[in-house]
C-alpha cells in the first residue's frame, strides 16, 4: 500500500512525490516542497484532473525550470521502466508528463520513438 503524506492539508502519494523530487529516501524537508511539484503529483496520480489544471500549468512561474523538467523525465522514465506493472497507470502517468513538458517547454526531450518493421528491396 502506498504511503501517503499530508502537506497543507492535502494526501499525497509518498512514491510519486520521492520520484518528483527526485530523492529515494525523502531526505528532503517535505514541508518545503513548491507548489508546482505538488500539483505535479496531483496530476501524476490523478491523470483526469489534467485537462482542469492545464491553465496552472501553463501560467505557472517555475521556480526552477531545469529541475522541473527534470522531475517530468524522471516520470516518463519511471514509467517506461514499469509499464509492464501496469499498463493503464504508466501509460497515463507519461502522457501526462509529456504534456506538461510541450505545454511548458515546447518539446519533449524523451519521445518514444517506435520502429518499423519492414523489408528493404535490395536490388
Amino acid at each position: 500500500m502506498d504511503e501517503k503524506i499530508r502537506i497543507n492539508e492535502k494526501l499525497y502519494s509518498r512514491d510519486t512525490l520521492s520520484l518528483v523530487i527526485g530523492d529515494k529516501e525523502m531526505g528532503t524537508d517535505i514541508n518545503g516542497v513548491a507548489h508546482e511539484y505538488l500539483l505535479l503529483c496531483e496530476v501524476i496520480d490523478d491523470p483526469y484532473i489534467l485537462p482542469y489544471l492545464l491553465d496552472q500549468f501553463n501560467s505557472m512561474e517555475l521556480s526552477d525550470p531545469e529541475a522541473f523538467r527534470l522531475s517530468l523525465m524522471r516520470i516518463q522514465v519511471d514509467s517506461d521502466l514499469r509499464i509492464n506493472e501496469d499498463m493503464e497507470k504508466h501509460q497515463h502517468r507519461a502522457y501526462v508528463s509529456r504534456i506538461i513538458e510541450k505545454l511548458l517547454f515546447s518539446e519533449v526531450l524523451l519521445e518514444v520513438v517506435r520502429e518499423l518493421d519492414f523489408d528493404v528491396d535490395e536490388g
